[in-house]
């Protein structure tokens, strides 16, 4: 037994078909799954051990593919200490090995692994928001895209409207708040959108095709070095700026003219505080 045990899959593929016992097979997919390649006599046992123990990949070599095995490979994960997923590795790829899909192995798969929705050959509403819900990349794997897959997809993170294939005023709108830089991204611009991306953060001024008085000022008063982006800075954009609470080094951003006119709008303004 130690000597099965201690039997590498190199040293197990060699070994003849007529030594191929029971035992001997257990334990090699025990150690290792992908064993089950070389198995000429599988039994419905081993191959649950086999993709159990490799995350699912050991699908591929089945021969006799059952619900239970594919349930069983679409949700498997091996502990494996160099994995980026909490500790476990799993084989996102299990469900195209699947031969005959169901939608509840389809389902199931995007549950455990959102991604592996690239491999569902008949997508349907539910197991496309079953995934995107679960993790908003997956959107980009969605064959039609609905307006509440998209909403879902840019709630969770901004900057996934890169893959949505129709941008509506709504979806731009909140993958903005959620993300200010997607602001980026949108093809049709409003002055409603951009100013609620500069209003988080003034450095997406940059990315602001029509800029406007408005979006400029609320952008600089956002964040003063938010100046270097602005296209025409008037008296009133770089008098916020200079007013920050945090300074900026205004000569860096500004030609002299407009200083002298920035500091004469802020003399105006003390005089007139004054006379109030």
């Amino acid at each position: 037994m130690q000597q099965t045990q201690a039997m590498e899959l190199e040293e197990f593929k060699n070994l003849p078909i007529d030594q191929q016992t029971p035992e001997i097979c257990l334990e090699a997919v025990k150690k290792n799954g992908l064993a089950l390649e070389y198995i000429k006599e599988q039994t419905p046992e081993l191959c649950l051990i086999a993709v159990k123990n490799t995350g699912g990949e050991a699908i591929k070599y089945v021969k006799e593919q059952t619900p239970e095995i594919c349930l069983a490979a679409v949700q498997s994960r091996k502990p494996h200490k160099y994995s980026i997923f909490s500790g476990y590795h799993v084989s996102p790829h299990a469900l195209m090995y699947v031969k005959e899909q169901t939608p509840e192995i389809c389902l199931t798969a995007v549950q455990h692994f959102p991604t592996s929705l690239e491999f569902v050959r008949e997508q349907t509403p539910e197991i496309c928001l079953a995934a995107v819900k679960r993790c908003g990349y997956a959107i980009q794997y969605v064959k039609e895209q609905t307006p509440e897959l998209c909403m879902a997809a840019v709630k969770q993170h901004g900057m996934l409207l890169e893959f949505v294939k129709e941008q509506t005023p709504e979806l731009c709108l909140a993958a903005i708040k959620n993300c200010s830089f997607a602001i980026s991204l949108v093809k049709k611009q409003t002055s409603e959108m951009c100013l609620e991306a500069v209003r988080q953060n003034g450095y997406t001024l940059q990315y602001v095709k029509e800029q406007t008085p408005e979006i400029c000022l609320a952008a600089v008063k956002n964040n003063g070095k938010a100046l270097k982006f602005v296209n025409h800075i008037t008296p009133e954009v770089g008098f916020a700026a200079i007013l920050l609470p945090r300074k900026i080094n205004i000569h860096n951003y500004v030609k002299r003219d407009m200083i002298r006119n920035c500091l004469y709008a802020i003399d105006c303004n003390i005089s007139n505080d004054q006379h109030e």
